[in-house]
């Protein structure tokens, strides 16, 4: 083996292994980052960014709009109990988005879905006692509502 391929093999496994070792960061030792996804067609999910192979969002959940329950007119369901059975992956054409952000650490919702990700509600709860898919409902205050973003809007 010739000089140039010795330094070119150790160049190439130090770089493997940095790849590997990125690989093995992101997925056993960061917590993962929520974003916020609002298209154009009104609907608003949340999950994982993922920008490559394609963009879109993993661990998908939904915001659903309850129109005849007053005291909690907003849930969240995971995105795979949704009646058609769709897998844990969105792909979202980028010019659909009008806007995203990445929820902040100290979010309600992060920490709902950090620790709670298949959203089960607790035992003897309203859900489980109605066979319903799973979903918590978000309370209404007057600070969120005064954002000024309807989420059954198809604009900003």
């Amino acid at each position: 083996m010739s000089k140039l391929n010795k330094v070119l093999f150790v160049v190439v496994a130090v770089l493997l292994l940095a790849f590997i070792g990125v690989l093995v960061w992101q997925q056993w030792f960061s917590t993962p980052d929520f974003y916020a996804v609002y298209l154009r067609t009104g609907d608003l999910y949340f999950g994982r960014l993922v920008r490559f192979p394609s963009f879109g969002l993993e661990q998908v959940y939904l915001l659903q709009v309850n129109q005849g329950n007053q005291q909690n007119p907003l849930s969240v369901q995971k995105f795979t109990n949704v009646f058609w059975g769709p897998e844990d992956y969105l792909n979202i054409n980028r010019q659909d988005v009008v806007w995203m952000t990445r929820l902040r650490s100290d979010s309600q919702l992060r920490q709902l879905l950090l620790t709670n990700p298949s959203l089960q509600a607790p035992a003897g709860s309203q859900n489980s006692a109605q066979n319903q898919a799973p979903s918590t409902q978000l309370p209404v205050t007057p600070e969120s509502t005064s954002t000024g973003v309807n989420p059954t809007a198809g604009g900003k």
